[in-house]
């Protein structure tokens, strides 16, 4: 049985977990900081709280271990990570085909900040003084969201548009939009309901998870569902001038309207 907690600095040796592929009950977490935090603390309070917990101190470290880490559950990245930031790592593995659910974790919880990391795929952004238990919870929502592994290799084609779920990415006239993973999750709800009007919060929770609260007062999360839209018009205008799918249904959401 493996051990709670496995650690691997930027020279170290891999993980039986993150090697073999083999079943874990537990959940398998990657976590990525270079502080006191992410080395001790962070692995030693998770593995209590029932999770295996593999560390990397740095960003080469992580990347160089990009194909093994479909074998973890998710990945708990620093916000402020040494050297490069936490968002910039998320978008160097996502390039490499890293599809895991990503939670930020931060010492500064700044509306400013959590916006932008979710608007660019992160599930979620907690700051550290929540304290482990809340964290904990927190984990164990997002792991229980992860994509099932026969759902992985589906292609999905909705005329123009073709989707591919297991690596995240929209093309369209098989051309590559370019989609973050959050802008992914959108269009993905979207076209599956072709036709059919998405309400602003049931694309808010597919962002997240369904009830996850953020945003500026009681409707703040329209707002946020709003800057995500457009800018997900503005990456296929991009590519196609004409391009008028996605039409809003005032006060209510949004729809991908038919051929």
């Amino acid at each position: 049985m493996q051990t709670a907690v496995n650690t691997v600095q930027s020279f170290g040796k891999m993980p039986s977990f993150l090697m073999n592929g083999e079943p874990a009950s537990q959940i398998r977490v990657v976590a990525v900081g270079g502080d006191d935090y992410f080395r001790d603390m962070l692995p030693n309070e998770l593995s209590e709280q029932g999770f295996a917990v593999t560390t990397f101190t740095d960003t080469p470290s992580v990347l160089a271990a990009a194909d093994p880490l479909s074998a973890a559950d998710l990945i708990v990245l620093d916000w402020g990570l040494s050297g490069n930031s936490g968002l910039d790592l998320l978008h160097q593995l996502r390039r490499l085909g890293v599809t895991l659910p990503i939670v930020f974790i931060t010492h500064r919880s700044l509306t400013s900040n959590e916006s932008l990391a979710l608007e660019h795929g992160a599930v979620d952004f907690i700051d550290k003084s929540r304290g482990i238990s809340i964290l904990a919870q927190r984990l164990r929502i997002v792991a229980r969201i992860k994509v099932p592994e026969s759902r992985r290799e589906k292609v999905l084609q909705f005329g123009s548009l073709m989707l591919k779920p297991h690596i995240s990415r929209a093309f369209w006239n098989d051309v590559d939009v370019e989609l973050t993973v959050g802008e992914f999750k959108i269009i993905n709800l979207l076209a599956a309901n072709v036709g059919q009007h998405v309400t602003y919060r049931e694309i808010y929770d597919a962002l997240h998870y369904r009830g996850f609260v953020a945003g500026c007062g009681e409707n703040g999360y329209k707002t946020n569902v709003r800057s995500a839209i457009k800018r997900i018009r503005r990456k296929f205008e991009a590519l196609d001038p004409t391009f008028e799918r996605i039409q809003n249904y005032t006060s209510f959401g949004y729809i991908w309207a038919q051929d």
